[in-house]
C-alpha cells in the first residue's frame, strides 16, 4: 500500500461500527453485490443480519446479480428466496430495473452499498438513481454507504450525456469519468437532477480524491466479472466504447478491457499508427489473442495490450478516440458499429448511447480525430464541477 497513513473505512464499516443504533428497530433493505463486504471481507448481508441493532428483511441484487453469477453484461437476474438466509433477494437487472411497490412494501430504509467504478455506463448509478426514485414514491428512506472510486475523483474525461441518448448506460448528464462517488453521485441526483428521496450517504472515513483504490488499504473485491483488477479499471472509461463496435474489448480473455483487437487487425500497424500524444501515460505491445468468448471467441485476433504506466497521466478516452481513428483508417472493410438492441435499448446505435449523443460515430465517419472530436468537453466538464461542487464529500 502506498500514499495512505490508514486504511480507508467504507460506509458499511461507518454503519457497522459507529451508526448502526441510529436504525435501531426499522425493517431494512439492502443492495449488494460480492464487493459489498467489510474490511475482514464479510458480505454486507452476512455482517448486517448479524448486527443485534439491524433489521434486514430484503435483499436486491444489481447488475451480474447478488451474487456476482452473471458472467456477461446483458444476461439477466431472477428474483429468488436465499437458501442460506431465507431472505427474498429481488433482481434489479432484468425486467424490473426499479423497485416495485410490492419489493419495498413493509421497508423503513433501503439500503446502497455497491462498489462502483467511476464511468458514466456503469450500471450500478443508475439502479442507485432508480431506486431512488422508487423509495420516494414508497415513502422509504434510502442511505447510501458510500465507497471510493477506485480510479480517483479528481480526473473527469469524455463528453456530458446529450438530452435523447438516456438509457440504462447512463440516466442523467455525467461526464464518462466522473470523478464521483456514488454517495456523491446520489446527493446530485437528489438535488441537481430532482430526484429529492429521503436521502441521507454514510461517507467513507479517510478517503481523499486523489487516491487510487490501491491506496485506500481496502481488499479489492472485483465489481463486475470482466473488472477482475484495478489494473482493468484504469483504461476502462475509454476502452468501454468498443462495446459499440465489432472490436474485441478483451471479454474472454485475462485482460479485459486491456487486451483490445479483431481478426482484420494487423498488431504491427496498429501500434505504429497510435504512436503520439494520445499515448502519454501508456504503452502498446503489439500482440494475438483468442477470445473464449464474446466477439470473437475462438478466433485469433491482432491487436494490442495497453500498459498504463503513468495512470495519473494517461487519459483513457482520448486514447480510445484515437484507438477508433487508427482502426478505422486501417480496415475500413473490417471496422463495424455494432448493431442495437444494446442494455435495454431497441433503436439507438450502442455507440451513442455509450458516448451520450452521435458526435463521436458522426465525427469518425467524417474523418475527424480526438482533438475535434473532444473539442468541447473541457468547458462541458468545467460546467459540470461547477455544478457538482455543492454534492462533494471529500478533500
Amino acid at each position: 500500500m502506498s500514499g495512505a497513513s490508514r486504511p480507508v473505512r467504507t460506509g458499511l464499516q461507518v454503519l457497522l461500527d459507529d451508526r448502526a443504533s441510529d436504525f435501531a428497530g426499522a425493517s431494512l433493505g439492502l443492495v449488494a453485490h460480492p464487493a459489498s463486504v467489510t474490511t475482514a471481507l464479510e458480505h454486507a448481508v452476512d455482517a448486517v443480519r448479524a448486527h443485534e441493532s439491524l433489521d434486514l428483511r430484503a435483499v436486491f441484487g444489481p447488475q451480474h446479480g447478488a451474487r456476482g453469477e452473471k458472467q456477461d453484461n446483458m444476461i439477466e437476474s431472477e428474483s429468488y428466496r436465499d437458501p442460506r438466509t431465507g431472505l427474498p433477494v429481488h433482481s434489479l437487472y432484468g425486467e424490473v430495473r426499479k423497485p416495485t411497490p410490492e419489493m419495498l412494501e413493509g421497508l423503513d430504509v433501503l439500503l446502497f452499498d455497491l462498489q462502483d467504478v467511476g464511468v458514466r455506463i456503469y450500471t450500478f448509478a443508475w439502479t442507485m438513481t432508480l431506486a431512488m426514485e422508487a423509495c420516494r414514491d414508497a415513502g422509504v428512506k434510502f442511505v447510501v454507504l458510500d465507497r471510493p472510486n477506485p480510479i480517483g475523483g479528481l480526473v473527469r474525461e469524455g463528453p456530458l450525456l446529450r438530452p435523447g441518448f438516456e438509457s440504462f448506460v447512463g440516466l442523467h448528464p455525467l461526464p464518462l469519468r466522473h470523478g464521483l462517488t456514488l454517495g456523491e453521485l446520489a446527493r446530485l441526483a437528489n438535488t441537481e437532477f430532482g430526484i429529492g428521496c429521503e436521502l441521507e450517504v454514510i461517507p467513507c472515513e479517510g478517503w481523499r480524491r486523489a487516491q487510487w483504490f490501491d491506496e485506500t488499504g481496502l481488499p479489492w473485491v472485483f465489481p463486475s466479472p470482466n473488472l477482475p483488477t484495478l489494473e482493468s479499471c484504469v483504461p476502462y472509461p475509454g476502452t468501454v466504447l468498443l462495446e459499440g463496435t465489432n472490436l474485441s474489448e478483451g471479454r474472454g480473455t485475462t485482460k479485459p478491457f486491456e487486451l483490445l483487437g479483431a481478426p482484420w487487425l494487423d498488431p504491427d500497424e496498429l501500434v505504429e499508427r497510435l504512436q503520439g500524444p494520445w499515448c502519454e501515460g501508456a504503452r502498446m505491445r503489439p500482440c494475438w489473442f483468442e477470445p473464449t468468448f464474446q466477439k470473437h471467441a475462438g478466433t485469433l485476433c491482432g491487436g494490442l495490450q495497453l500498459h498504463v504506466d503513468d495512470r495519473d497521466a494517461f487519459r483513457s478516452v482520448a486514447w480510445t478516440v484515437a484507438l477508433l481513428r487508427a482502426c478505422l483508417d486501417l480496415a475500413p472493410e473490417g471496422f463495424a458499429w455494432r448493431e442495437p438492441p444494446y442494455e435495454y435499448e431497441e433503436e439507438k446505435p450502442p455507440i451513442d448511447i455509450l458516448w451520450g449523443g452521435d458526435s463521436l460515430r458522426l465525427g469518425l465517419a467524417e474523418g475527424a480525430g480526438p482533438r475535434e472530436i473532444l473539442a468541447g468537453t473541457p468547458a462541458e466538464i468545467a460546467d459540470f464541477e461547477r455544478r457538482a461542487e455543492p454534492s462533494l464529500l471529500y478533500d
